[in-house]
């Protein structure tokens, strides 16, 4: 019982110790690790694994480890939603990198991000000039938020006071083959008309298709079973 109690004990700790030392690496995502953050990134996990299980190791303490290591994680992820102050501790926040068009070093340096890596983040979004940024954060992902100027945003229909209509998801009406009765059902579309509208468009059977579709504006989209052999080169380079 005390070796098992150990176990736990140093796999809390090490649990605890390994969010520690990721809050302070900081929030790089794997596009921006260099290969000595890898390197740092790979050795970590083995090292706090080798602390949780000690020196003699058995399945029993391995076991005792995963069990846990799920128990903490859903512990933290319950306290991650259901506290603030647990959801800023452990996830931190959004950093605010460029704010009014201005620069904030002292972000910059918090997060130890040269000038040079965000202008890779900032191309990353079609942005080649940081002087088209209103705003720019770094999401608790590693991911750049970028909000452009007003006048380096595109045009939409709304600024042109445009009429638009309503766009939806497209509904799968067949699959390889196969009639998706429940969606048939939800456009109040029998399959006699289905078929009928495949029939006007030369198809005389269901299983002569791939996909069909239809989108919020009554258009269907019909891809048609490729029964010949592809010929060589025939939709790319090969």
């Amino acid at each position: 019982m005390e070796t098992i109690l150990a176990t736990v004990l140093r796999t809390i700790a090490g649990y605890f110790l390994l969010l520690t030392l990721a809050r302070l690496l900081g929030r790089k995502v794997i596009s921006q690790m260099t290969f000595f953050d890898f390197l740092v990134g790979v050795t970590i996990g083995p090292v706090t694994a080798t602390l949780a299980i000690g020196l003699k190791r058995s399945p029993l303490d391995a076991l005792i480890v995963l069990i846990t290591l799920v128990i903490l994680t859903i512990i933290v992820d319950y306290a991650h939603i259901k506290s603030l102050w647990a959801r800023k501790l452990l996830n931190s926040e959004p950093v605010v990198l460029i704010a009014n068009g201005q620069i904030v070093k002292q972000n910059m340096r918090k997060l130890r991000l040269t000038i040079n890596d965000l202008n890779m983040l900032l191309r990353e979004k079609n942005i080649f000039n940081p002087v088209d940024v209103e705003f720019a954060l770094l999401e608790a992902d590693g991911k750049l938020s970028v909000l452009p100027k007003s006048q380096k945003q595109p045009l939409t229909p709304s600024d042109l006071n445009l009429p638009t209509t309503y766009k939806g998801l497209t509904k799968d009406l067949i699959i390889d083959g196969k009639i998706m009765g429940e969606n048939l059902q939800d456009i109040h579309l029998d399959e006699q008309r289905l078929k009928k509208q495949l029939e006007a468009q030369g198809i005389d059977s269901v299983g002569d298709v791939f996909y069909v579709g239809l989108d919020t504006s009554g258009n269907l989209y019909v891809s048609k079973r490729d029964i010949s052999k592809e010929k060589h080169g025939q939709y790319g380079i090969e």
